[in-house]
């Protein structure tokens, strides 16, 4: 069986891959027992490695050194105890989409049998840090995904895969939505 920290750096090379974050952004974690393993502030997607990997025990303040969203990582495994995983990312489709502070509703067949409604919150930058755990742990325990309202998106699974499926799949039905917008085809505003 592979090592889930090592699984954890090939789903956020994935996210790099494919566009859903730059160098530098987003950040995941692993549940291992009662630890959750998180990248390191300021990781590149491009060359972390499983042993730069931050453990944080789950009933403990972050430990240092970890993402600045550790304590979102946390709550959101606190919220969801089947949770196996957390990703984080930037895919810029469901960021536009985003920035009207309306909840997204996909027009896409997938996007709709996936997610009949994704949350997007309202946080301001400035409350980020305080609020972000408990806003988006509140938004998981009831939906796979959701956005941080021109920041990005974030996802849980039982699996890697399940929450890096959820990332790629919102970010499709985005795409979908966003060039139905741009034909002017009247899709949701």
């Amino acid at each position: 069986m592979a090592d889930p920290r090592v699984e954890l750096i090939d789903y956020y090379r994935l996210l790099r891959r494919h566009g859903y974050n730059d160098s530098h952004s987003g950040n995941a974690s692993v549940r291992l027992d009662d630890t959750a393993w998180v990248t390191p502030t300021g990781a590149c997607g491009d060359t972390l490695t499983a042993d730069a990997l931050v453990g944080c025990p789950l009933g403990a303040p972050p430990v240092a050194g970890a993402s600045l969203d550790a304590a979102l990582h946390l709550a959101v495994y606190r919220a969801r105890p089947e949770a196996r995983a957390v990703l984080h990312s930037h895919g810029p489709h469901a960021i536009a989409l985003s920035l009207s502070g309306e909840d997204f509703v996909p027009v896409d067949f997938e996007g709709a049998a996936y997610f009949p409604r994704v949350p997007v919150l309202d946080i301001a930058y400035a409350d980020y840090v305080a609020q972000s755990p408990a806003a988006v742990a509140a938004a998981l325990a009831e939906h796979p995904v959701a956005i941080v309202r021109g920041h990005g998106v974030y996802a849980w699974g039982e699996t890697l895969d399940r929450a890096y499926k959820w990332n790629c799949s919102l970010e499709a039905s985005a795409r979908i939505a966003w060039l139905a917008r741009v034909a002017g085809i009247g899709v949701q505003d």
